[in-house]
């Protein structure tokens, strides 16, 4: 048995805390939610520049610390791609993956 303390005991939990249904198929069945507006405008979904002196606009503070992927049927790579924050700096890493055609 666990280590009694004088003066204290612990309360029972009630029977109803440990009666959660089953998921059930009909929630396996269900489309995930979709992705809300402002998480679409990423860098890795600003329109690419051929001008070599061009920067990119600041990011949103809510793309912040997330990770994003692009892939589309028409590229040969996937794009993996995150946006870290240090001080006044701006760091984005983008990771390129080659997709095997099938």
């Amino acid at each position: 048995e666990g280590v009694q303390v004088v003066g204290f005991e612990v309360p029972s939990s009630p029977d109803s805390s440990y009666s959660n249904p089953i998921p059930g198929n009909e929630d396996e069945a269900r489309e995930p939610p979709l992705v809300p507006p402002h998480l679409q405008h990423t860098l890795l979904s600003f329109p690419p520049s051929h001008d070599d002196g061009s920067s990119l606009p600041l990011p949103q503070p809510v793309v912040l610390n997330h990770l994003y992927i692009e892939k589309e049927n028409s590229r040969s790579v996937v794009a993996l791609g995150i946006t870290h924050r240090f001080k006044a700096k701006y760091v984005t890493v983008v990771l390129y993956k080659p997709v095997q055609r099938r």
